[in-house]
């Protein structure tokens, strides 16, 4: 018999992992134009770094609430429905945040969105523990976490490029565009996703999240997630802030900056992917934390520096922080029943969001600017953050490591077989 590790993916999973990672394209895009298009808003709307965290935030926090409260329901519907009802208003919450005109109007639509959009990526995570095997989801993740590059390589650039030429509200009308064709094809093709329900015990959906989280192995999942969250989230809300008021670096030239580090994600993401089922997702973890640690730190206290250089330093991070991404996010699939999967995925979702707004926010206190287009101050600070908190991020990511593997040893990978998806007499 084949081992899980040989068997070729279906038709079907293929399907199901193109339509979760285009999603969190759309998704992850809405989040990352922000961070490029920094510059052009405190411009245009007169905003102080603290101001500028503050709306970075405002998405994240939202999120993390509202991945909690949706967390008593999240084992109690078809997945599919959920996703579609996130996902559309998700859909609504960018429309608002194209029309907004005032600092306090993109504000509370960046709220509105976060309402809605940060849900996606638990749903999607419990989508990916129910289809497919601890055996393959190292590798089923690389191509998940592909979103965040490819919005880097296409999104990302394209979104500066339309925004140069119109203005800062039109990477959302693209965003939202693309958007509504993903969410019919969700409607059309994908299938739903009930297998999980059978396994509920009746219980209320509130109790079901009280003992979700007072499991002592999903809390230390939890703060790991948080953590982990709190060291990538720092450097982002001021990355082309950074490096348009301090590196040197023009618009033409972050716009390709943004595309190389991308193109980097896109060619490193499924070959650490593949690495970490076929090694140890631990070392793998740990390997890249150190990496990303000593980038960061170089990167922080740069000056005025050539772009080539700058280039191969983004793609160094980038390195760093995509190959942390992808295995913690395969070893914390594995700490939940399956019966719990939902509720799991959306409080660690809500826990990753609220602490990259906390995030957001702390680094707009440290970092400060002494006047419109002048460099940044103390940004350096931030990187050093970073060290601390990833240096316990690998304690508790060793705990996370041992954890599945007691789990793995007692039983079989508990995923539900995808013929368990397939319409009735299919």
């Amino acid at each position: 018999m084949r081992s899980e590790q040989s068997v070729p993916l279906s038709g079907y999973q293929k399907f199901v992992i193109f339509i979760l990672a285009i999603t969190q394209f759309t998704v992850i895009l809405d989040f990352m134009v922000m961070s490029p298009l920094g510059d052009m808003l405190m411009k245009a709307l007169s905003l102080k770094p603290s101001a500028f965290g503050v709306a970075v935030s405002g998405y994240a926090i939202s999120a993390g609430i509202s991945g909690l409260l949706t967390a008593a329901f999240a084992d109690k519907f078809d997945r599919k429905k959920l996703l579609l009802f996130f996902y559309c208003g998700f859909i609504v919450g960018t429309i608002f945040c194209g029309l907004a005109h005032s600092y306090a109007a993109l504000v509370a639509a960046r709220i509105v969105t976060g309402l809605f959009g940060g849900v996606i990526g638990s749903i999607s995570m419990a989508i990916i523990t129910d289809v497919f095997p601890l055996e393959k989801r190292g590798q089923v993740m690389s191509f998940i976490q592909m979103g965040f590059g490819a919005s880097q390589v296409l999104g990302v650039p394209i979104g500066i490029y339309i925004a140069t030429l119109w203005q800062w509200e039109a990477p959302f009308w693209m965003v939202a565009g693309l958007s509504i064709l993903i969410a019919i094809t969700i409607a059309m093709y994908l299938k739903p996703l009930t297998a999980h329900l059978a396994l509920q015990k009746g219980t209320s959906a509130f109790a079901h999240l009280g003992k979700t989280l007072s499991n002592s192995n999903y809390r230390i999942a939890f703060t790991s997630t948080a953590l982990l969250s709190i060291g990538g989230f720092m450097m982002m809300p001021f990355g082309s802030t950074f490096a348009v008021n301090n590196l040197g670096v023009n618009y033409n030239q972050l716009t390709m900056l943004l595309m190389v580090s991308g193109i980097s994600s896109l060619v490193v993401m499924p070959f650490v992917g593949k690495l970490s089922d076929k090694i140890d997702k631990f070392k793998i973890f740990v390997a890249a934390s150190v990496w990303m640690m000593i980038t960061c730190v170089l990167y922080t206290n740069l000056g005025v520096t050539p772009l080539p250089l700058i280039m191969v330093f983004n793609i160094m991070m980038m390195i760093g922080v995509m190959s942390r991404m992808i295995p913690s996010s395969a070893l914390t699939s594995a700490i939940p029943d399956a019966a719990d999967r939902g509720a799991f995925m959306s409080i660690n979702s809500s826990l990753q969001q609220i602490a990259g707004g906390i995030a957001a926010i702390a680094a707009g206190k440290i970092v400060t600017q002494a006047a419109k287009g002048a460099p940044l101050q103390h940004y350096n600070i931030v990187g050093y953050v970073i060290v601390v908190i990833s240096i316990i991020s690998i304690g508790l990511m060793w705990r996370v490591d041992k954890m599945t593997k007691r789990k793995m040893e007692g039983s079989k990978p508990n995923a539900i077989p995808e013929d368990a998806f397939l319409p009735e007499g299919a």
